[in-house]
C-alpha cells in the first residue's frame, strides 16, 4: 500500500518539480535572456521549440514571430525560442555568429546525428572537426569535384531513359506505377511526381561517390538499399546474401531526420519519456538502419579494392596533420555523412527549381533558349564545360534555393566562455543563438517586395547585389559550413541544364502552393508536374 502511495505521489510531484524547475530557471535567469520576445512558453521551457519541430514548419513559425515582433524597434531581429536560445534575423549577425575563431560550438542538437562516430557534421569539438575538415575539405575543391563530373552524368543519363520510356507509354495514353505514385499519360504528357524520381537519382549519384557502387534506384524505380539483417559488418554483400535486407532508405532517413531533430529540441529531462510516445517510436528505427547503410558499402569497397576516383578513395588517401589516415569506424561516418548531406539535400532541391519553372513559363522559357544557344554537341547530358558560363541558370538555381533553402533554420550555436556581441547585443556564455535562414532570404529591405517570388531576374540587380549575396546562405558560411557546396553546385547544375533542354515542364496542380515539412532538412512533400520531350 506505502509502495502505491509513493508511486502516485510521485507521479503527481515529478510534473510539478519540472514546471518549478523552468519557472526558478527564467527567473534566475542564467543567460541574460529575459529581455528578449518570443512565445509565452519559450521563455520557461524548450517544449515550444519541441512543438514547432513536431509540426514540421519549424522556420516558418520562427519567420511569423520575427515578422511580429519587427514592429518593436529595439528587438527588431531577436526572438526567444527557448530558454537558452534566441533566433537573429539580421544578416550582419550570420557573418559573426558563424566566423571563424569566435569560438563558439555547435549546440547539442548535433548530438542526434551522431550514429557510430561523430563525422564532420555532427562532431561538435573543436579540435575534431578541425582535423576531419584539414583531411576532408580538399575532395571538395572545385578542381577536384570535376572529376566526379563523369559518374553523375551516367546516372542522370539513367533518369533521362526512365523518363523517356515512361514518356513514350504517355504519349500512347498508357499509365502504370514505376516510381511512387504511378505515372499516367494525356494530353501529350507524361503526369508524374517528379520527386521519388529526383531522389532516386540523388541516392544513386551519392552512394556512388561515397561508396563506389550505387544503391540502384533510378534501374529499379524504387527507394531501396541494402543494410545488415542482424548489423553485424558483413564482407561480402553480393544479392541475394541472407545476411542482407532491404529497406527504404529514404523513407528512413527522413524519419530519422524528424526523430532526431525533434527530439534534441526537447528539454533533457523528457527525453527518455517523449521518446515512448507513438509519434518518437514510429520513427526511432531509422537510426540502427540507416547506420548500416554505410556498414554494408564500406565493408564491400574496402573488400575489393580499386582505382576508381571518388570520394571514398579521397578519404582512404587524407591524412590528418600527424599522417594518419581515417580510421575504419570514422571511413564509415564520414560516408555515412555524405549520403545524408549530399542526396537529400539534392533531390530536394531540384524538385523545388522544377517546380518553379513550370509554374513560370516566361522563366523556363528563357532559360531554355540559354540551354540552346550554348549546347554545342547532340549528348543529351551537360557537362561541367558547358554549365560553367550560363547566368540564368546559375539565377533560376541561386533563386530556388533561396526560396526552399534545405537548410532554413537557424543553425544553433552556443555562446564561448568570453560571451560574443552580436548587432550590439552582448550574449552569455552558454546562450544558444542562430541565424534563421529562411527569415534572412525573405527580408524585404534585401529582396523587394515580393520576396516570396520566383524571381531570377532580382539576381542581375547590380544595386543590390552586395546585400543579396551577404543575406544568401543556403550552405552557412564560416569553418563549419557545408564542405560539399561546390559539388552541390556542380550536379545541380549538371541536372537542372539536363532536365531542362531535354523536357518542357507544367504544374499538375497550379493552383496549389508547394507544399513543404520540415525536420532538420526542409524538404518538398510532392511535385506533381507534366513532362514533354522538347524536339531540339
Amino acid at each position: 500500500m506505502l509502495s502505491l502511495q509513493f508511486l502516485v505521489a510521485t507521479l503527481f510531484a515529478l510534473p510539478i518539480a519540472i514546471v518549478l524547475l523552468q519557472v526558478a530557471i527564467y527567473l534566475v535567469d542564467p543567460y541574460g535572456l529575459r529581455q528578449y520576445p518570443g512565445p509565452f512558453l519559450a521563455k520557461f521551457t524548450d517544449a515550444w521549440l519541441g512543438w514547432a519541430v513536431q509540426q514540421g514548419h519549424r522556420s516558418e513559425v520562427i519567420h511569423e514571430l520575427h515578422k511580429k515582433i519587427g514592429y518593436i524597434p529595439e528587438f527588431s531581429s531577436f526572438v526567444r525560442i527557448s530558454p537558452s536560445e534566441v533566433s537573429i534575423a539580421d544578416p550582419d549577425a550570420h557573418g559573426i555568429v558563424y566566423a571563424h575563431g569566435n569560438g563558439a560550438l555547435k549546440s547539442p542538437l548535433y548530438d542526434g546525428f551522431v550514429f557510430n562516430v561523430p563525422g564532420l557534421f555532427s562532431t561538435r569539438d573543436r579540435v575534431q572537426h578541425a582535423r576531419k575538415r584539414k583531411i576532408i575539405s580538399h575532395i571538395f575543391s572545385p578542381k577536384s569535384v570535376v572529376e566526379f563530373a563523369p559518374h553523375i552524368r551516367l546516372h542522370i543519363a539513367a533518369l533521362l531513359e526512365q523518363w523517356d520510356r515512361l514518356y513514350d507509354g504517355a504519349v500512347k495514353g498508357l499509365s502504370g506505377s514505376d516510381g511512387e505514385g504511378g505515372w499516367s499519360g494525356h494530353d501529350g504528357r507524361l503526369w508524374l511526381d517528379c520527386l521519388p524520381w529526383v531522389n532516386y537519382l540523388a541516392f544513386d549519384i551519392t552512394s556512388d561517390l561515397a561508396f563506389g557502387t550505387p544503391f540502384g534506384m533510378l534501374p529499379a524505380a524504387r527507394d531501396v538499399a541494402a543494410v545488415p539483417a542482424n548489423h553485424a559488418a558483413p564482407t561480402d554483400v553480393t544479392f541475394p546474401d541472407p545476411a542482407i535486407k532491404y529497406i527504404p532508405a529514404i523513407a528512413v532517413l527522413t524519419d530519422l531526420s524528424e526523430y532526431a531533430t525533434a527530439l534534441a529540441a526537447l528539454p533533457v529531462l523528457w527525453r527518455p519519456f517523449m521518446a515512448r510516445l507513438p509519434w518518437f517510436r514510429a520513427r526511432e528505427h531509422g537510426e540502427r538502419d540507416f547506420g548500416g547503410i554505410a556498414i554494408v558499402a564500406v565493408e564491400k569497397r574496402l573488400a575489393a579494392p580499386t582505382e576508381r576516383v571518388d570520394l571514398l578513395s579521397k578519404l582512404q588517401a587524407g591524412k590528418d596533420e600527424h599522417g594518419q589516415p581515417l580510421g575504419r569506424a570514422e571511413l564509415t561516418a564520414e560516408a555515412q555523412t555524405f549520403l545524408i548531406a549530399g542526396s537529400d539535400t539534392t533531390s530536394n532541391s531540384v524538385a523545388v527549381i522544377i517546380n518553379h519553372l513550370a509554374g513560370n513559363p516566361a522563366v523556363q522559357a528563357r532559360l531554355q533558349q540559354e540551354l540552346d544557344q550554348h549546347w554545342m554537341d547532340d549528348d543529351p547530358v551537360a557537362t561541367s564545360e558547358q554549365v560553367q558560363s550560363l547566368p540564368y541558370l546559375d539565377a533560376c538555381i541561386k533563386e530556388g534555393l533561396r526560396i526552399l533553402s534545405t537548410i532554413s533554420l537557424g543553425l544553433p550555436r552556443v555562446i564561448p566562455e568570453s560571451g560574443l556581441v552580436v548587432c550590439g547585443r552582448f550574449f552569455s556564455a552558454g546562450a544558444v543563438v542562430g541565424v534563421p535562414i529562411y527569415t534572412l532570404h525573405r527580408d524585404p529591405d534585401i529582396w523587394g517586395n515580393d520576396p516570396d517570388v520566383y524571381r531570377p531576374e532580382r539576381w542581375f540587380d547590380v544595386e543590390k547585389a552586395t546585400a543579396m549575396h551577404k543575406a544568401f546562405n543556403p550552405f552557412s558560411s564560416g569553418p563549419r559550413a557545408c564542405v560539399g557546396r561546390n559539388l552541390a553546385a556542380l550536379e545541380l547544375s549538371l541536372i537542372i541544364a539536363t532536365l531542362l533542354r531535354r523536357y518542357h515542364f507544367v504544374l499538375a496542380e497550379p493552383e496549389k502552393p508547394l507544399e513543404t515539412r520540415e525536420a532538420f532538412i526542409r524538404k518538398p512533400v510532392r511535385c506533381n508536374v507534366g513532362i514533354q520531350r522538347r524536339d531540339v
